[in-house]
């Protein structure tokens, strides 16, 4: 029997992505980093910086998933508050971590203020994870990542998150792009496809919406097993054929 592969969920905070003044990156980032260490990211929720918001949030997905990843608010600011909420969450003191305290004042030296110190402050029992671009440090606490949300830092930091994490089988796709006709002249196909080959997903995004010379979809066969997803795509490029549809994987 094949064991499952961990689950993942994303939780992005910070009122500037609500307000649309910044887009996230980091989704997307993550969405890719934990796709080739078979870790199935399940769901991403968005939340401003009100801390009940962030702590119910944060329960209920650490609750449902094997890991989740926060991004943003840890900041020196008066409205970086995750900390705050995940030390709420977990029901633990926020202490100053000494080694966090270490790093930040060799970091900033005379220049070492109070609002940087508040970036010193881990919840009790988390674990610092590295960020080799600012030192300030990001932190784990059981299953839950703390990073950063500025997308360069947020990425760096995930060099030092990737070996504390169980990894799953690699998800391997394909895609047969088909041109020519639109989403739903192949749905009966793509539909007939899907319902015999359970060990498989299928996938249909259109591209064109009736461009002249452009309209066309993109099916795409998912799997962890390799052979299958092969000889999964081969019939539904012989599918394909048979009903008079060009296609090619892509």
């Amino acid at each position: 029997m094949t064991q499952a592969s961990p689950t993942a969920a994303v939780l992005i905070i910070g009122d500037e992505i609500l307000s649309g003044r910044t887009q996230d990156t980091n989704l997307n980032t993550l969405a890719r980093f934990l796709a080739a260490l078979g870790i199935d990211l399940l769901e991403a929720r968005t939340v401003g910086d009100r801390k009940g918001q962030i702590v119910e949030a944060l329960n209920a997905l650490r609750a449902a998933h094997d890991y989740v990843f926060t991004t943003g608010g840890i900041g020196p600011t008066h409205d970086d508050i995750t900390a705050d909420a995940v030390a709420t969450a977990f029901g633990v003191a926020l202490p100053e971590h000494p080694e966090a305290l270490e790093i930040l004042a060799r970091r900033y030296g005379a220049e070492f203020n109070t609002p940087r110190r508040r970036m010193a402050r881990i919840p009790a029992g988390g674990t610092l994870i590295a960020n080799p671009v600012t030192d300030a440090p990001g932190f784990q606490i059981d299953n839950v990542f703390v990073m950063a949300g500025v997308p360069k830092i947020m990425t760096a930091m995930l060099e030092d998150v990737a070996p504390r994490l169980k990894t799953g089988a690699v998800v391997h796709a394909r895609t047969v792009r088909v041109t020519g006709v639109g989403e739903g002249d192949v749905a009966d196909i793509l539909t007939a496809a899907a319902r015999a080959n359970r060990d498989v997903s299928y996938g249909s995004y259109p591209f064109g919406h009736g461009s002249v010379g452009e309209i066309g979809t993109n099916l795409v066969v998912r799997g962890r097993d390799l052979d299958v997803v092969e000889a999964a795509t081969a019939g539904l490029l012989a599918d394909l054929a048979a009903a008079g549809v060009g296609a090619v994987v892509t």
